[in-house]
């Protein structure tokens, strides 16, 4: 079966049983009663199943864990130091990973199946389960201070995939955790989403404001997102394990060229059919056009760059009022007090919806 795995293209392997992760019900408790998983309610549905497999498929007897590589060939921050340009997480600048990955699992899976005489399930995103904590147990890595899965091998540029079988499998040794003192991830996230090592607050994570959360983002974290316009890579980036990582050998996961450094006054300009075309088949089409031209307008008033407020002041007429939120916002941040008190004059007053609304009150430029 690892022969096959490797054919696939999957470069990490390991197998756990399912109550291998016996802390991960309390973990998950605590981490919903705390509010870390934001507006993500999908995380409360069946938090049994999500944290023991056997509660999902009470015939599981065996899970398979996979890792693919998505490891850059370039520094995937190098776009931070340009502040007219958009910053797209490395995992989303190439082909959908499910479509990719899920493909792959159910040719390892067949194999298990025919040679086993078993019954197999796989998933890649698609069900509660907690990868990470399964990938550790089945031996591929450990979850570091950013909660990420880590290896020695790949650093922290893994996708993961499960394949659930009602096989006996020899179980592999779970993996060790090799952060040591290292700090790094923690120290650089720009939001500080990490309460403490190992526990991530969705609600301050630069993926989760810019890819899950569906309203406006917060006032007082706009300014740490830069010019991060879809995803964050600097907690995955900084890891020092990363040094021996090979760049991603699967060419369906390989970066778009056309989809980095993308100028920020064409994204701003983009209607809903002008995205779909860009990203087609990409993880940022699912977002939406509404939420990703959000993220652009608060990238636009994080630029300093005055020469962008007229994008910015295009999407005041934007159909959708999330647009019109941000564009109101961004304005404040590039325009003189004068000018953009001019605009709140002409535009405030007749503005319909209550949260636009609202940007206009709070903000000053």
């Amino acid at each position: 079966m690892a022969q096959t795995a490797q054919r696939e293209g999957f470069d990490a392997f390991g197998v756990t049983i399912p109550d291998a992760i016996p802390d991960a019900p309390a973990r998950l408790a605590a981490a919903l009663a705390a509010g870390y998983h934001g507006d993500m309610a999908w995380m409360e549905e069946a938090p049994e199943r999500r944290a023991a497999p056997a509660q999902l498929w009470s015939e599981v007897r065996s899970i398979v864990m996979l890792g693919m590589s998505y490891a850059p060939a370039s520094d995937p921050m190098a776009t931070l130091e340009r502040p007219d340009r958009g910053t797209i997480s490395v995992y989303a600048r190439s082909r959908d990973y499910h479509d990719v990955i899920k493909g792959k699992l159910k040719q390892v899976a067949g194999a298990l199946a025919a040679r086993a005489g078993a019954q197999v399930k796989v998933f890649v995103d698609t069900a509660p389960v907690m990868e990470k904590p399964l990938a550790a147990a089945a031996g591929l890595g450990w979850q570091g201070k950013h909660s990420v899965l880590v290896s020695r091998q790949n650093g922290s540029w893994l996708f993961l995939g499960a394949i659930y079988t009602t096989a006996e499998l020899p179980p592999d040794d779970p993996g060790r955790d090799h952060c040591g003192t290292c700090r790094r991830c923690l120290a650089i996230c720009p939001t500080d989403a990490f309460p403490q090592p190992y526990v991530l607050d969705a609600r301050r994570c630069i993926a989760y404001l810019t890819i899950e959360h569906k309203g406006p983002i917060p006032r007082e974290l706009r300014s740490g997102i830069g010019n991060r316009i879809f995803g964050c890579d600097d907690c995955l980036a900084v890891c020092p394990w990363n040094r021996f990582a090979r760049s991603a050998r699967e060419q369906k996961l390989a970066a778009r060229d056309d989809l980095d450094a993308l100028p920020l006054a064409d994204l701003a300009a983009l209607d809903d059919a002008a995205f779909r075309r860009l990203f087609a088949g990409t993880p940022v089409k699912r977002t939406g056009r509404d939420r990703f031209v959000r993220n652009v307008l608060v990238a636009i008033g994080n630029s300093g760059e005055k020469d962008l407020a007229a994008a910015a002041e295009a999407r005041l007429d934007d159909a959708s009022p999330l647009v019109r939120g941000a564009a109101v916002w961004a304005l404040s941040r590039l325009v003189p007090g004068d000018t953009f008190a001019g605009l709140r004059a002409a535009r405030e007053p007749v503005e319909t919806d209550p949260a636009v609304r609202d940007e206009w009150m709070s903000a000053t430029a």
